[in-house]
């Protein structure tokens, strides 16, 4: 990853993968029945869920601040990185995604509460987004 934020944000899309091989780590055995599994399967996809949702309410307050400061902040680029990312930092939460979904989808007769974790790459998004994505300055409505 090159570019501005690329750099300083890739321990957040590092934090993901991590999360993503934890997730199957716990997730995959605990579908194909190995009981020992079933507890920390539920633990861990309950911890990644929680940490979500404290990655979505800090990129909001955050994402929110820099609305304040006059930059054009929207859900589409604070959450899903549209014009606010390089390329090359969308395709790495992208696949994040994709990985995690893949793995709940999988899993998630044998293991329900996985369902909760692709909601995980999606708030380290708005994470990265918050503190590196650029956003143009907030347009002013034209007065009548």
């Amino acid at each position: 990853m090159s570019g501005t934020g690329a750099t300083e944000g890739r321990g957040i899309v590092r934090f993901g993968w991590i999360a993503n091989v934890v997730f199957g780590i716990t997730a995959v055995p605990a579908a194909a029945g190995v009981g020992a599994f079933e507890a920390p399967a539920i633990e861990v996809a309950l911890a990644l869920f929680f940490v979500a949702i404290g990655a979505f309410v800090y990129a909001f307050v955050l994402g929110a601040s820099r609305s304040a400061g006059g930059e054009e902040v929207a859900v589409a680029n604070l959450f899903f990185l549209q014009s606010a990312a390089p390329r090359e930092v969308q395709r790495q939460f992208l696949a994040l995604f994709v990985v995690c979904l893949l793995i709940a989808v999988a899993t998630v007769v044998w293991a329900p509460f996985g369902f909760l974790v692709p909601m995980l790459p999606i708030g380290l998004a708005g994470v990265w987004s918050a503190r590196y994505g650029t956003y143009p300055p907030r347009r002013t409505p034209a007065r009548r």
